[in-house]
């Protein structure tokens, strides 16, 4: 299970495990995969940090860090505004009849107030904000690639990444975009399904991945949405993937950082549980269905605001949820992001205990397959 993308890596296996936790980063590398670090909420000093702990931890084992830079937002068009001048442009967009809707819903399920006074910052949404993260990333030794979670990422940012000696890479959800990704000249691409979580298509992944690899071929293609076993993933591998990317598997496992709570949510999801909506971001994305979802998904209520703007009507919402996850009904409103293979997943298991059932299951499928042959 070496394939070409491994051997450009420094990687043992083929697997990518997605994860705003540094802890599971540092280990799935560790276990011969790929940590990648979700940087999409971070600024660039809190990104510092975290980069910091992990080359302290990592073994000088390889691992990405995955950034948000959205073809098309509200202020793209405005490049020459500050930082700061960009966020307190996009708040004054944000109508207070949407932040008060969310504050009701926080207040109704009995979810605590911040202690701090001031409304939470944009992160990693805009280039003004992800533009230092991505020059934080880039002088770090062991990170070895860059990928962009939302559309092909500008001329100049892949050229800097490239010129770096790394390799960067970005997801996709529709042919357009893999080919757009090919064109642009990055190194792979990740076809996402629609049953994975956050920003996700409609197409599903057995429709989506072979046609996505038959598009940008010889280009290694990273399946992803709907991997959580190793059938799953001999699946993937079957159609032509270069390896399998994975995001909700890593929620739940011992080295995240999610509140006992929150994983009790996850761990009790079924495949029925999860629903595409644009409540979190403005964007189609895929997150647990509940009184949040609901809400902002209902005709009859306030429309989601494009994005970063609704992002900025979910920011407090989230770092309250999962801040207090345990506390009163916070669950019912707290935007648990994960996909349809959340289902499948409902015991707490290790970093390398995952890669190691992934790998297992894999020759145990492939065994099966193979014994389906005739003898001839």
């Amino acid at each position: 299970m070496y394939t070409k993308i491994c051997e450009g890596l420094g990687i043992e296996f083929p697997i990518f495990a997605f994860s705003h936790c540094r802890d599971v980063v540092v280990a799935v590398s560790k276990a011969g995969g790929l940590g990648v670090l979700g940087a999409g909420f971070m600024n660039a000093e809190q990104l510092k940090e975290e980069l910091d702990w992990i080359e302290s931890h990592i073994d000088g084992k390889p691992y990405a860090v995955d950034v948000v830079i959205p073809q098309n937002y509200v202020g793209r068009d405005e490049p020459d505004l500050s930082e700061q001048e960009l966020e307190d442009k996009l708040w004054k967009m944000v109508p207070q009849a949407h932040l008060d809707a969310a504050e009701k819903l926080m207040r109704d399920h009995g979810v605590p107030e911040w202690p701090e006074d001031g409304r939470p910052k944009i992160l990693g949404w805009t280039m003004q904000t992800v533009m230092p993260c991505i020059k934080e990333a880039l002088t770090r030794p062991n990170c070895k690639a860059i990928v962009n979670a939302l559309g092909t990422p500008p001329e100049h940012v892949i050229n800097m990444v490239k010129e770096s000696g790394r390799m960067i890479g970005a997801l996709c959800g529709k042919k357009k975009q893999a080919v757009q990704h090919k064109n642009a000249g990055l190194d792979f691409v990740v076809a996402q399904g629609g049953e994975g979580g956050g920003h996700t298509p409609e197409v599903g992944s057995v429709v989506l991945w072979p046609e996505i690899i038959d598009a940008v071929h010889p280009m290694p293609v990273l399946a992803a949405g709907g991997i959580g076993n190793g059938r799953q993933m001999l699946a993937a591998m079957s159609m032509g993937a270069a390896g399998v990317w994975t995001g909700s598997l890593w929620l739940t496992v011992e080295e995240a950082h999610a509140q006992p709570a929150q994983k009790n949510t996850l761990l009790n999801a079924t495949v029925n549980d999860t629903v595409r909506t644009t409540s979190w971001t403005g964007k189609g994305a895929r997150v647990l269905r509940n009184e949040w979802t609901d809400f902002w998904d209902n005709k009859e209520n306030l429309d989601p605001l494009p994005m970063p703007l609704h992002g900025l009507v979910t920011a407090d919402a989230m770092r309250r949820t999962e801040t207090y996850a345990g506390s009163g009904n916070c669950q019912n409103v707290a935007i648990n992001i994960c996909g349809q293979v959340i289902g499948q997943i409902n015991e707490i298991e290790s970093c390398r205990g995952v890669v190691t059932r992934l790998l297992t299951q894999y020759l145990d499928a492939l065994e099966n397959v193979n014994a389906l042959m005739p003898d001839y």
